[in-house]
């Protein structure tokens, strides 16, 4: 009972019921006065399975639209954001079993598969399957299974990337053609 993660899940309970029966206002303030005494901020339209827990949960935010699994662990300064001001769903969904480490943010609205590991200060934008474990900024699978991926695997290129590289070989190997057009010109000109 001296978790302040306990403390702002139960308030998030009581919370979230009075914004299920569209009792916004009583529901936000309650919010707002677990987020005074926890530090801990949780939108009360935010849906939270069982099992969960806040370790050391000062600076956490979970947004409106997000969806948090059972059994999912989320360390201090982890935030479930959305990216944009749209109505509907903004914010992600985890899956069970879910480890999110110490000042991850998890950036739009997808979900995160049951038994992922996220790690600290890692920057998740896009989905990812179940049973993966990213790091970095923009995070990038580098387990799946419990199994390490080989380099190109776990930091490969995305579709888009791999066509600007492409892109930018094609167009310098043309400047290269040019410049050994040009090179022969000279040398025929000298002969």
């Amino acid at each position: 009972m001296l978790y302040q993660g306990i403390h702002a899940l139960i308030w998030h309970r009581i919370a979230h019921w009075f914004y299920k029966h569209k009792m916004f206002f009583i529901a936000r303030w309650i919010s707002q006065l677990a987020r005074f005494f926890t530090l801990i901020e949780i939108h009360p339209g935010a849906e939270l399975g069982h099992g969960i827990l806040i370790d050391h949960g000062c600076g956490v935010v979970i947004g409106e639209t997000a969806v948090v699994g059972d059994n999912c662990t989320i360390f201090q300064g982890v935030t479930l954001g959305g990216v944009g001001t749209q109505k509907g769903k903004r914010h992600p969904t985890l899956g069970k079993n879910v480890t999110v480490g110490a000042g991850a943010k998890i950036l739009g609205s997808f979900e995160v598969g049951d038994n992922c590991k996220i790690a600290a200060n890692a920057v998740l934008l896009k989905p990812l399957d179940s049973n993966v474990t990213a790091v970095g900024i923009p995070a990038k699978p580098v387990k799946v299974n419990g199994v390490r991926l080989p380099k190109n695997k776990s930091r490969g290129l995305t579709p888009d990337e791999a066509q600007q590289l492409l892109d930018r070989i094609e167009h310098l190997e043309r400047k290269i053609k040019k410049l050994e057009l040009q090179i022969q010109n000279k040398k025929d000109e000298r002969n």
